[in-house]
């Protein structure tokens, strides 16, 4: 008697064991790709990485010992023992519907179905619109930041320059990469999100990049950098501005919906929602900033302080640089402000035109100097980045905090 009670309780641990191997994997690698409450604070991508490689195999060797159990030992249950195993099998299938199809990153966030670009005579998005724009080889293109959002990546070229067209709404971090790792064009999927930033799959190497620094965190290519390639992000009427040849990502028709859905995402900020808070001038998690990396050293400015004064003349590891803001209060520019060895500090005229201190000379959204001694110098532009206050100093611990004087 006590052997047979042995033995049952020895093919009853088989069944649970093969449910566990079955779902938990999955369930738990979900979890920790997805924002989920508590997930995104677990340092734990290497333990993402490899149990993705794992959870197959599992759930194999877990179908196998159900099934083996169901084959000779099922019909020993009582009915309601019966009813307790299939009610629980069913539930996990359940379960499998959202962790392989429902929370799988890259069917949450497709890729696009078309790719269509059009110039500013034929262009069906609004000038309102915040894009990223990128020019290489004399051909400007621009990618409105609500499809880039819906998507968080576009591949594509600009002219011959191959790119990588990053955005993650979870972050608001906007990035362009050359996709060409060690001689070879990858193309990369969106694998899930690691503390509150997309994390993307080269397909040669397997290799998983963060998209806020394009470090690859783990895998064969682990300590890589991907080349970063030159970007604004502005209005789409600033941009034709300055570039009025340039081609305009059109919306694939089929995720209007999907963009929609962020349509006021590049205007509104978090906590200008937030009838709570008081003081709203204080970082909160997700704040706007725009941060800079100059020499090593990272910085970040309150875009709300930016916003109120327009301009910042501001000086950090031996570079001069001015931050602007043009009329529309979201097209966003940061220059060093070296010229001809000589340092500049700007200010706003009465137009609300660039013009520097020292020589009284006007200046244009582009760095250009358009009228008065320094007719014809130019700013040299420095990468920023507009970001939520928790990415960037996730992704940069040291960096220091702009503090009005």
């Amino acid at each position: 008697m006590k052997n047979t009670l042995s033995k049952s309780l020895a093919v009853s641990y088989l069944f649970w064991g093969g449910v566990i191997l079955l779902l938990l994997p999955g369930l738990v690698h979900a979890y920790l790709l997805m924002p989920f409450p508590g997930s995104q604070n677990l340092n734990a991508i290497t333990v993402s990485y490899y149990l993705e490689k794992v959870v197959t195999p599992l759930r194999i060797v877990g179908a196998l010992l159900i099934v083996w159990y169901a084959i000779f030992y099922f019909n020993n249950n009582s009915r309601r023992g019966k009813i307790v195993k299939a009610s629980l099998l069913g539930l996990g299938f359940i379960s499998l519907y959202f962790t392989d199809f429902k929370f799988q990153a890259e069917r949450m966030f497709e890729e696009p179905q078309t790719i269509k670009f059009a110039n500013f005579i034929n262009n069906s998005v609004p000038e309102s619109t915040v894009i990223i724009g990128v020019v290489s080889n004399g051909v400007a293109k621009a990618y409105p930041l609500n499809y880039l959002g819906y998507h968080h990546k576009i591949q594509d070229n600009v002219g011959t320059q191959p790119v990588l067209v990053t955005y993650c709404t979870m972050c608001r971090s906007g990035r362009v990469y050359n996709p060409v790792v060690n001689g070879i064009r990858q193309n990369f999927r969106l694998v899930g999100a690691r503390h509150y930033n997309a994390v993307i799959e080269d397909e040669t190497t397997k290799t998983w990049w963060y998209q806020a620094n394009g470090k690859a965190a783990v895998g064969q290519l682990k300590g890589s950098q991907l080349d970063e390639i030159p970007y604004e992000q502005s209005t789409l009427a600033a941009w034709i501005n300055k570039h009025p040849g340039s081609l305009i990502l059109q919306p694939d028709h089929h995720y209007l919906s999907d963009y929609n859905d962020l349509k006021n995402y590049d205007k509104i900020q978090a906590v200008d929602k937030d009838s709570t808070l008081k003081n709203k001038d204080s970082l909160m998690r997700k704040s706007w900033v725009v941060g800079l990396v100059i020499n090593g050293q990272a910085k970040a400015y309150d875009w709300r302080r930016l916003f109120k004064k327009r301009f910042v003349n501001d000086s950090f590891n031996q570079t001069n640089l001015l931050l602007t803001l043009e009329k529309d209060s979201l097209t966003y520019h940061s220059f060093n402000t070296n010229v001809n060895g000589k340092v500049l500090h700007f200010n706003l005229d009465k137009s609300g035109q660039l013009t520097d201190v020292e020589t009284a000379s006007l200046w244009d959204w582009d760095g250009l100097s358009i009228s008065g001694v320094l007719k014809g110098s130019r700013l040299v532009k420095i990468q920023s980045y507009q970001e939520y206050w928790h990415s960037w100093k996730h992704f940069h611990p040291n960096t220091l905090i702009w503090k009005e004087l």
